[in-house]
């Protein structure tokens, strides 16, 4: 990593630990830094700042004092799941005190370019996409996987070889807190409605997507969705090279024609070779296409890597096949737009349904297009009854109500027959009976085991 001395014997405030905030002030604190950590997690509790305090690193737990910021901190790195309406995070702002994430610390000590991947949905199959294919093919360094994606930037990219590149997923959250960061590459997969609780506003969030390029420039690449006319009017506005994607028309990019995937002029692969279905993973295959192009990366070792893919845990995730019927764990489907995409990779005939979850007060009309030409339904959890109404009106002929994951997983299979699909896309959120929509998906995988 590079050895940068912007912070030494600066004052740092790291406020929030888990993973990336752990990472952070241990970094900081190999890098000189004066740092003080603050996480609402009481000490007993809390074996990352344990483990910190080891190190000699002030640690302040239980509580976020507001007078901490009386201490003359030159900088706080938040967490990203932390509000800007937290009152030490507003606090700081009228202070003048620079608050960045993690990811802004990665990008300043990494000796790898960065390939930076955000976007409502997708991002990280995208992400995971991108780093098989550029596996697949580089010939010196590896594709490192980072960020959102569950490995702490801060720490990747202290490990990063300069022939090496940093496979970055970036969230809305994350990406409030750049200033510098640069990627070589930038992938915007789409967007669509959501963090309105954290943003405020529709526009704010896009803005928050839209700084993944901010510190562009013409030398770099920015691979956006060009099904999204917002997205292809926002493209105009930057600096770097636009490489579009598209699977509804040729494009100088990717695009798919007549069932083939292209880049450019070069057919790379026919889109039933990819081995995860539904039209939203075609968007997400032409994404990493392009990048894998732009990396320089041979043909047929974009179409190995993208064939052999089998999909990310808990998102359109193959599991097994059990007497001619296919399962698939979808359980990060926590959202009706998320179901829809499903849903649109699937012969509905064939396929047997299973949804319900946590009842946030919503209909389910809008899935109501979707579910037309089910197979079967299987419905759980708060809001079964609403859904049975949904796959009512929607003509499904066969519905049947059940407790959950684990009981809904033998009725399916009782409802299908040899070349049938059982799906879990539960198009709600899991906390109505699962702690998070891991949970759920390892329950269905287990209750799918218990079958054979």
């Amino acid at each position: 990593m590079k050895k940068i001395t912007t912070y030494q014997n600066k004052k740092v405030l790291v406020l929030g630990l888990a993973r990336s905030g752990f990472s952070a002030a241990k970094l900081l604190h190999d890098l000189g830094a004066l740092v003080t950590v603050n996480d609402g997690k009481p000490f007993a509790e809390n074996p990352e700042a344990q483990d910190l305090l080891a190190l000699g690193v002030k640690v302040i737990t239980g509580s976020h004092p507001i007078e901490l910021l009386d201490e003359g901190f030159s900088l706080v790195v938040k967490n990203p799941g932390i509000p800007y309406s937290q009152p030490l995070v507003q606090k700081a702002l009228e202070k003048k005190i620079p608050v960045i994430t993690e990811v802004e610390l990665a990008y300043q000590i990494s000796e790898a370019p960065i390939i930076g991947i955000t976007g409502t949905n997708g991002k990280t199959t995208t992400t995971t996409m991108i780093a098989n294919v550029l596996n697949a093919g580089m010939e010196k360094g590896q594709a490192l996987l980072s960020g959102n994606i569950g490995f702490p930037a801060s720490s990747v990219a202290q490990t990063a070889k300069p022939e090496d590149r940093l496979v970055m997923e970036l969230s809305s959250f994350q990406l409030m807190g750049i200033d510098t960061l640069r990627p070589k590459i930038a992938v915007i997969t789409n967007i669509y409605e959501a963090h309105i609780d954290y943003h405020g506003s529709r526009p704010e969030y896009v803005l928050a997507k839209w700084r993944l390029q901010q510190r562009m420039t013409a030398d770099d690449y920015l691979v956006i969705n060009w099904n999204q006319p917002e997205l292809e009017a926002l493209s105009a506005k930057s600096k770097a090279k636009i490489i579009p994607f598209s699977t509804k028309e040729k494009v100088a990019g990717a695009y798919m024609l007549d069932g083939m995937l292209y880049y450019k002029e070069e057919a790379i692969m026919a889109a039933e070779e990819l081995g995860v279905p539904g039209a939203h993973n075609i968007e997400n295959a032409l994404a990493a296409i392009a990048v894998g192009k732009l990396c320089n990366m041979p043909n047929e070792a974009i179409k190995q890597a993208l064939q052999t893919f089998t999909g990310v845990p808990h998102r359109t995730q193959y599991v097994t096949t059990i007497n001619q019927v296919k399962f698939f764990n979808d359980s990060k489907a926590t959202n009706i737009l998320a179901t829809e995409m499903a849903l649109g990779g699937f012969d509905n005939e064939k396929l047997v349904l299973l949804a319900g979850g946590l009842d946030r007060g919503n209909s389910f009309d809008e899935l109501v297009p979707a579910l037309k030409g089910l197979k079967a339904i299987v419905v759980f959890g708060e809001t079964k009854e609403k859904l049975a109404a949904a796959a009512q009106a929607a003509g499904v002929k066969t519905i049947e109500m059940t407790d959950n994951v684990e009981t809904a997983v033998p009725v399916a299979f009782s409802l299908s027959a040899a070349g049938d699909t059982i799906l879990l896309s539960p198009a709600n959120a899991s906390w109505d009976q699962y702690p998070n929509f891991e949970v759920r998906g390892d329950k269905f995988m287990a209750a799918v085991a218990e079958l054979k």
